[in-house]
């Protein structure tokens, strides 16, 4: 009898044991993965070379470098960066594809052409991170030394005024085309793939400007004279150069650069994308990017990025058809 007690106790101490090792590793198992784990891929809805994909190249290394994982950036150009919000918005609200979010594609758009996405339904904006000049340019041997001039001689020559954008039906597209045709100028647009794309065109003479937030090292080096910034916004580099605002231009649009992720995302991760990007804009070496790409730290959180680009975005549904573009 002493011996079968034995074997009993003995038989339900594994038992038990097998019991809590078993619970144990299921609720490791179904413990939830620390973001992040994992590659993360940003996607940038320009070319290669542009203003927005050298800050996205640089936030990507900020973030390999704080979290430990790979952080590959890719280029989804096309149809004002339209073609990389809607590869967004079909990814898994996971965190770990995200975009840079900037005026066109989730202000302008969608309500200048067709799109796959609902910019109220399908997304979550992570954060704003800086606003950026958008300059129209000219190369310092052009003839126009000054947007008045500019505006004369193409007044008089209708259609000979050649110039494009880094996003083709984008904010700075419409803003300037609104502004040409309240100064009743015929001119001629000229469609490029991103901002790389557009400066190599104005360098080579096969057009007369840009509007652009590409133009930081040629102005520096002597290689682009500024004339007018679209943008509403005076920055501290340019103080004298006037704005479309200040000149009364039916639009003025304000070019931000954030990043967004499908709609859905869990809090935690929300979180960690907010916490990386507070530090980050703090940082020296990020000063150090605005300062050389002529742009301006301006940090928003998800919930005022949020606001803010739906604002902008119903604002845009009154302007854009009032101005006479249409889908």
């Amino acid at each position: 009898m002493r011996i079968l007690d034995s074997m009993k106790r003995a038989t339900a101490v594994a038992c038990a044991a097998t019991v809590l090792a078993w619970t144990a590793g299921a609720a490791h198992a179904q413990a939830p993965e620390k973001f992040p784990s994992r590659q993360v891929t940003m996607v940038v809805g320009f070319a290669p070379g542009g203003g927005g994909d050298i800050v996205t190249r640089w936030v990507a290394e900020y973030l390999r470098e704080r979290w430990k994982v790979p952080v590959i950036v890719e280029n989804r150009p096309g149809a004002g960066a339209t073609i990389a919000a809607a590869q967004l918005a079909r990814a898994k609200p996971d965190g770990y594809t995200v975009a840079l979010a900037t005026t066109s594609p989730f202000t302008v758009a969608p309500h200048f052409q067709p799109v796959q996405y609902d910019v109220a339904k399908d997304f979550s904006f992570l954060f704003q991170m800086l606003v950026s000049p958008q300059p129209l340019f000219v190369r310092t041997d052009s003839p126009h030394k000054t947007w008045a001039e500019l505006v004369t001689w193409a007044r008089a020559n209708p259609g000979g005024f050649l110039w494009s954008t880094a996003a083709t039906n984008g904010g700075t597209h419409i803003a300037t085309e609104a502004a040409l045709r309240s100064l009743g100028i015929q001119a001629t647009y000229v469609p490029y793939k991103g901002g790389a794309e557009v400066i190599t065109a104005l360098l080579g003479g096969e057009i007369m400007a840009v509007v652009s937030d590409s133009f930081g090292p040629f102005a520096a080096n002597g290689q682009v004279r500024l004339l007018v910034e679209t943008s509403p916004d005076k920055f501290p580099d340019y103080p004298n150069l006037q704005t479309f605002s200040e000149l009364n231009y039916p639009l003025s649009v304000r070019i931000f650069y954030g990043l967004a992720a499908p709609a859905g995302l869990p809090p935690d991760v929300l979180a960690a994308w907010e916490s990386a990007a507070q530090d980050m804009v703090k940082s020296k070496g990020y000063q150090d990017l605005m300062a050389r790409q002529k742009t301006a730290a301006s940090y928003q959180s998800s919930a005022e990025f949020t606001a803010s680009i739906l604002d902008v975005h119903r604002r845009m549904g009154k302007l854009v058809p009032e101005l006479g573009f249409k889908k």
